[in-house]
C-alpha cells in the first residue's frame, strides 16, 4: 500500500508541476500560492487515498480469511458423505429402493464437490496467478470422457487430433467438465454425444433439448437454467464464457430446440508454437 501511494503522490506532483511550469513562465507572483495549493492537495489526496485503501484491503483480508475457512470447513463434510455413502452401498447389497436413494444422495454430493472445486479454483485465481503450461488437448479430452463414462449415462464417440496448447490447465479441465456435463444434462440417455478435435477446433456436440433463440441469449448468464432441466447450479456456462474470454479462446454455440447444441472452441489464440 505504500508503494500504492508513493506512486500516486509522484503522479499528482507531476502533473501539478507541470501546471506550474505554465504559470511560472507567465507570472512569478504565482509560484507561492501555487506551491501551497500542490502541498495542501497532496495532503487531502494521501488521508483520503490511505483512508479508501485501507479500509478495502481490510475487507478483502477478512473476505479472504472467511473464504478459506469455509472452504476447509466444507471439505470435511464432502468426504464425510462420499465415505459414508459408498459403505452403506456395501451393505444394502440388492436392496433396489436403498440404492436408489443413495444413488440420488450420491449425485447430490459429487455436485456439491464440483460447486467447491470451482469455488476453490476462483479464490486462488484472485489470490495469485495461475501458471499457464502446455498440455496436449487430445489427452486431456480422453481423460475426462473416461470420468464421464464412469456415470453410465451417454454414449460418447471421440474424433480427436493430436494438438497442444499453453493455457491455465485446471480452467481448461473444470469447463471442459462443465460443458461435457451440460451434454449429458440436457440429453436422452440413449443418445450419444460427439466429441471432435480437428483443425484446432473443439467440438462437442448433443441431441438433447437444445434452445431457441431467446434462451441462446441468456444461457450465459450466471445462475440461468434451461426450464427442461432444473438440476444444477446454473453457473456452469458463465463460468465457460469467462475463462474462454480470459485465454482467448473463441467460444460459439449453435443450438436448435428439440434438436441438440454444438459448442465450439476455438484454440488457435493458445497453441502451442
Amino acid at each position: 500500500m505504500k508503494k500504492e501511494m508513493l506512486v500516486f503522490m509522484l503522479m499528482l506532483l507531476c502533473m501539478m508541476g507541470f501546471v506550474l511550469y505554465g504559470f511560472i513562465r507567465e507570472e512569478m507572483t504565482l509560484i507561492i500560492p501555487s506551491l501551497m495549493v500542490l502541498v495542501m492537495l497532496l495532503i487531502i489526496g494521501f488521508i483520503f487515498s490511505n483512508y479508501i485503501l485501507e479500509r478495502k484491503y481490510r475487507v478483502d483480508e477478512n473476505v479472504l480469511h472467511l473464504s478459506r475457512e469455509i472452504l476447509h470447513e466444507l471439505a470435511i463434510p464432502l468426504s464425510t458423505i462420499e465415505a459414508n455413502t459408498l459403505l452403506l452401498k456395501r451393505r444394502c447389497g440388492k436392496d433396489d429402493k436403498s440404492l436408489k436413494r443413495l444413488a440420488r444422495i450420491d449425485d447430490a454430493s459429487k455436485r456439491l464437490q464440483r460447486l467447491y472445486d470451482e469455488l476453490v479454483y476462483s479464490i486462488k485465481k484472485e489470490i495469485q496467478n495461475i501458471e499457464r503450461e502446455t498440455f496436449d488437448v487430445l489427452s486431456l479430452v480422453e481423460e475426462r470422457v473416461e470420468v464421464m463414462r464412469l456415470f453410465q449415462r451417454n454414449r460418447f464417440t471421440l474424433n480427436l487430433e493430436n494438438t497442444k496448447v499453453t493455457a491455465d490447465k485446471i480452467g481448461f479441465e473444470k469447463m471442459l467438465d462443465n460443458l461435457l456435463n451440460n451434454a449429458m444434462k440436457y440429453s436422452p440417455k440413449e443418445s450419444v454425444i460427439e466429441v471432435s478435435l480437428s483443425h484446432n477446433i473443439l467440438s462437442i456436440q448433443d441431441y438433447g433439448v437444445g434452445m431457441d433463440e431467446v434462451t441462446l441469449k441468456r444461457v450465459f448468464r450466471r445462475y440461468y437454467q434451461i426450464k427442461e432441466a432444473n438440476s444444477g447450479e446454473g453457473i456452469g456456462l458463465a463460468l465457460v464464457k469467462a475463462y474462454c474470454e480470459e485465454e482467448k479462446i473463441g467460444l460459439e454455440i449453435n443450438s436448435s430446440k428439440g434438436v441438440g447444441t454444438r459448442i465450439g472452441l476455438n484454440l488457435n489464440q493458445i497453441l502451442l508454437l
